[in-house]
């Protein structure tokens, strides 16, 4: 039975406390770039919103009437001056803004999600602690907290938290460099662009449900 991979699980002291194993299914996987710029790609083009819009006859404004006599002026009949001839009229077959979502299955990001996170713990840039609650937010103890913890890398900190944890965001939000997110919203865009992640070992649980590995072992 794969038993595996040791991890140490450090306090607010920055102290190794205990050792979890942490699943090579999630924690363990062997890189693969191609897949990971694939899912990168579609998470991206997804969030890419459609800006290019122009206006038609029927949603240029003004030009209800027109806009001289139809005849004895000299000039040609016109109906509106929202027709497409004139100046400031519609646009005939114009860009119109298109919402084009890429899909990924659901398996593949799953992948592509385990092989950012094991990249990450093979280089060493994940770390487990067992809690960062706080009876009153304060931003001077998170910002010691940060310098007892032994990060490889001292970026761009990403801190994943389980759940509400107020006062937890609120100690470290006004840090420079800390992006906070709930393990519900965790993306691979956020893993692949922090130089170091902090995960709380609520937050490692709730990961692991996400991969479904509860299940998986007890079946």
């Amino acid at each position: 039975m794969d038993k595996g991979l040791k991890t140490p699980i450090f306090n607010r002291e920055g102290e190794a406390v205990k050792s979890i194993l942490l699943p090579k299914e999630i924690f363990g996987q062997k890189t693969n770039k191609a897949l990971l710029a694939q899912v990168i790609r579609i998470y991206l083009a997804n969030q890419r919103p459609p800006t290019a819009s122009t206006k038609t006859r029927s949603e240029v404004a003004g030009g209800g009437r027109k806009p001289h006599r139809q005849k004895g002026t000299g000039r040609a009949r016109a109906g509106s001056i929202r027709a497409p001839g004139r100046r400031g009229g519609g646009i005939v077959f114009g860009p119109q803004p298109t919402a084009t979502l890429l899909k990924a299955p659901k398996k593949m990001r799953q992948k592509a999600f385990s092989i950012a996170l094991s990249d990450k713990y093979t280089e060493g840039n994940i770390l487990f602690v067992d809690s960062l609650e706080f009876k009153q937010p304060k931003t001077k103890t998170a910002a010691k907290i940060l310098t007892k913890l032994p990060l490889k890398k001292r970026g761009k900190i990403l801190l994943v938290l389980y759940g509400d944890s107020s006062t937890s965001s609120k100690s470290f939000r006004n840090l420079e460099n800390i992006k906070i997110k709930k393990i519900d919203d965790l993306n691979i865009l956020d893993l692949l662009k922090a130089d170091s992640s902090i995960f709380t070992l609520d937050a490692l649980e709730k990961l692991k449900e996400r991969f479904n590995y509860g299940n998986k072992q007890s079946d």
